[in-house]
């Protein structure tokens, strides 16, 4: 893979909204900055994405300075929203506990009552935006797939997770050849990379146990199980069957649905598209 590049980069300011391209980015211990160090919780406290709410993909999220973001949604006057005071300081009094995907993880609400309801005007219940105020601490990784003191933003579960277009493109391939050929080919927005690599062999990242792209080294932690986000067209919000039908018919393992790679990072540094990207 002598070839082979950093095709794109991109990062999720708040978790389930549509993705932000970006052409460089610095890697934290705990993914890329800026990305999911916001969600929203239902009013239970549980984690919202587009797994309940496809309609989560056509709202949008823009990093402001000091690590603030701007949203905007079609229909809507965007809003923007500055990170809330320190857990001690908050005028919501401190954190509060939220549900990500059956993890409890202390949060610090949004402080501003019109950003809620901004952001349940567009899914129409009752949510609230939610922050992470330090990452360092809050949520470790999967200790079965973790070093001591790995720890992640509000990703599903990893700091970063990486495709290739060999493996898309070979997908897509498989996808002409079935029942549901009609709804090929899929962007690679549908898989919702951080970081993207080209000039690979198809599925050269399954035999992967470390990566380094341009200045920052990765520890590959485990394959990317998907689930029905995957069928959610990223630019309307429809639902079709594919990829994971044709997941289901070639790339199934132990019950799960493989498509990319999740990463740990090894060092910190700056990754820009084109880098090279070695396994190592």
């Amino acid at each position: 893979m002598g070839n082979a590049r950093l095709h794109s980069i991109h990062i999720h300011p708040v978790k389930a909204f549509r993705s932000l391209p970006l052409r460089e980015v610095v890697v934290e211990p705990w993914g890329p900055a800026g990305d999911r160090r916001w969600m929203l919780i239902d009013d239970g406290g549980k984690v919202v994405t587009q797994r309940q709410h496809p309609r989560l993909a056509l709202a949008a999220a823009e990093l402001l300075p000091g690590g603030g973001v701007r949203l905007s949604a079609p229909g809507a006057r965007p809003v923007s929203v500055p990170v809330p005071a320190s857990a001690s300081a908050s005028a919501s009094g401190g954190t509060i506990p939220a549900d990500l995907f059956g993890t409890k993880v202390e949060v610090v609400p949004a402080e501003d009552d019109a950003v809620h309801a901004w952001c349940g005007a567009h899914l129409g219940i009752g949510v609230r935006l939610v922050h992470l105020d330090d990452p360092a601490t809050r949520r470790p990784v999967d200790p079965a797939h973790a070093l001591p003191g790995e720890t992640v933003s509000f990703a599903d579960g990893y700091p970063l997770l990486l495709t290739t277009t060999a493996s898309l493109d070979h997908l897509n391939s498989l996808i002409a050849q079935g029942d549901h050929a009609d709804e090929g080919p899929l962007p690679m927005s549908r898989f919702r990379p951080n970081v993207v690599v080209r000039g690979t062999e198809a599925w050269a990242e399954d035999g992967w146990t470390r990566v380094r792209v341009g200045e920052v080294s990765f520890r590959v932690a485990k394959p990317s199980g998907r689930c029905v986000v995957t069928t959610t067209d990223q630019d309307t919000a429809r639902r079709g069957r594919e990829p994971l039908r044709t997941l289901a018919a070639h790339r199934r393992t132990g019950g799960r649905l493989l498509f990319g790679q999740n990463l740990v990072p090894l060092s910190s540094g700056t990754i820009r598209v084109g880098d090279p990207v070695e396994a190592v």
